[in-house]
């Protein structure tokens, strides 16, 4: 199944990478934080590691640690406008739940990071 990317989160990231002037990937995963358990983290990938999957949609590339991708599997990522600020938005199955703030999540199987 995989990671997939909308068109605009395409665009995103090839843009992203073109301003940075080097970089192959959005780099996503989760983390421990927040009132419901975990978050995402997106940061650009500029080498791809042995322990890495490579996803392609609309000509730009996701990267996941082969250990998050369980709890990634099956999300798209989009980009979005919203008022003044504009963030990657996932679209996850694997979702059980997310805070008030909507800036963290639970999953709806236990995950030991």
């Amino acid at each position: 199944m995989g990671i997939t990317l909308s068109e605009n989160a395409a665009k995103q990231i090839l843009k992203k990478l073109a301003s940075r002037g080097k970089g192959l990937a959005l780099r996503v995963g989760i983390k421990k934080v927040g009132c419901s358990g975990f978050a995402y983290t997106f940061d650009y990938a500029d080498e791809i590691h042995a322990d890495d999957l490579l996803f392609k949609s609309h000509n730009a590339n996701v990267v996941v640690n082969a250990s998050n991708l369980q709890f990634l599997n099956g999300s798209n990522i989009d980009f979005v406008r919203e008022g003044l600020n504009d963030s990657f938005k996932f679209d996850n199955p694997n979702v059980d739940n997310t805070c008030g703030c909507g800036e963290s999540f639970s999953l709806k199987n236990e995950v030991k990071i």
